[in-house]
């Protein structure tokens, strides 16, 4: 119904009229603010990002600047830290996995970008600029930097996902969850300074860079939860300062960083292969009468 103010002689639309436009609007709101299973999966993953700066901050820097000296409490707090980032992994596989099997709400694409900023951007860039403020040989500053680059290396990332459509089953860059995971391995391999901060650029640089990545599904899905499985199992033997969990830390480590290392190789190959095949197959066709 259309009532006219006499004053300003304009109208307005009852909005508690059934069929006016204003009240279906209000009803449909809620129904693209309703949250789905995956959307729940990707606040999971938001939460870890959270607390493992929480764990980072109260676990590592407030002792060092406070001179606590208690390197057992920092030890179980990194490696919670670093966990926490290993279960917002296992989220971020699962809502993709769950949103192709059921449904995602309309919100789902920007919480699984804003969520991975934390978890993948936010939270390894402060684990890098904690540990410039904590290990001996490092720079704050110089560490701070690396920590910009590897925040804003994620923030472009996500952007350009968001914008760029990549060929099914392909990332193009590294993804934020196995950069993250590499830059946090390279800090706890404890190399020198200037090695750790040129590898830490290194795998900031992949994010960006149109390397192209295998999205992890099917069997490739399996071998990443597994391996971050393995990974979580590394870093409680390292916690609890269990027998060898030192070298079967920096080892794993070692590990992720190889694999971060050879995927581009196997990436470049594939692509100059591919390459040389169409120079070939367009020799061929202009050899044809």
């Amino acid at each position: 119904m259309t009532v006219i103010d006499p004053d300003t002689q304009t109208g307005w639309v009852d909005t508690t009229e059934p069929g006016s436009g204003a009240a279906d609007e209000t009803e449909e709101m809620p129904l693209s603010l309703r949250l789905s299973i995956a959307d729940t999966l990707t606040l999971g993953n938001a939460t870890c990002g959270f607390m493992a700066v929480y764990f980072t901050t109260t676990g590592i820097l407030i002792p060092h600047l406070v001179g606590s000296g208690e390197s057992g409490m920092a030890r179980h707090s990194a490696a919670t830290a670093v966990i926490l980032m290993l279960c917002a992994a296992v989220f971020d596989l699962f809502d993709g996995l769950v949103a192709r099997k059921l449904r995602s709400s309309p919100m789902g694409a920007e919480l699984d970008n804003l969520s991975d900023l934390i978890s993948f951007g936010l939270a390894p860039a402060y684990f890098v600029l904690v540990y410039g403020m904590v290990a001996d040989d490092a720079h704050q500053k110089v560490s701070a930097v690396a920590a910009i680059v590897v925040l804003l290396a994620v923030v472009l990332r996500l952007a350009r996902f968001s914008c760029v459509t990549m060929k099914d089953g392909m990332f193009q860059g590294m993804p934020s969850p196995f950069g993250a995971l590499t830059v946090v391995s390279i800090v706890l391999l404890e190399l020198p300074f200037i090695p750790t901060l040129l590898a830490i650029i290194g795998a900031a640089w992949l994010m960006v860079s149109r390397v192209e990545y295998p999205k992890p599904r099917g069997k490739l899905a399996v071998a990443m939860l597994s391996w971050i499985v393995g990974a979580m199992g590394l870093l409680a033997a390292w916690a609890f300062d269990a027998p060898g969990g030192q070298l079967l830390l920096q080892t794993g480590c070692a590990l992720q960083i190889v694999l971060a290392a050879t995927i581009p190789l196997f990436a470049t190959a594939r692509r100059v292969n591919t390459f040389r095949d169409n120079r070939r197959e367009a020799r061929a066709s202009a050899q044809l009468p």
